[in-house]
């Protein structure tokens, strides 16, 4: 986690600060975690799906191309997550669709 957040922070525009939204994985707010100081982390609180969109994209994956498989290999699951990935992002009305909040638009 602390690579990927030096990572992020290379992105970030210079005199711009990142604000991550996280859920509360134990790698997310490990105290040996590296934060740069142009990013902020705020936790999201636990067993609260709906704060966090992504929760139901992973189930969408999972429950449609992922789930009931017995794989033979790493490759193999390597093989059906790419193939999984690819068939999600051919689908932009479906992730916004899992992903939209109605009670987040009306304001």
């Amino acid at each position: 986690m602390t690579l990927h957040l030096a990572e992020i922070a290379q992105a970030v525009a210079p005199g711009a600060h990142a604000v991550l939204l996280l859920d509360q994985a134990g790698w997310h707010l490990s105290q040996d975690l590296v934060i740069p100081e142009n990013i902020t982390i705020v936790p999201l609180p636990p067993k609260c799906p709906e704060l966090n969109p992504v929760e139901n994209i992973w189930q969408f994956v999972r429950d449609n191309w992922l789930s009931n498989r017995v794989f033979k290999s790493y490759a193999d699951i390597l093989d059906h997550c790419c193939h999984a990935w690819n068939r999600l992002v051919s689908q932009p009305w479906t992730i916004m669709s899992i992903g939209t909040r109605s009670w987040a638009h009306g304001f």
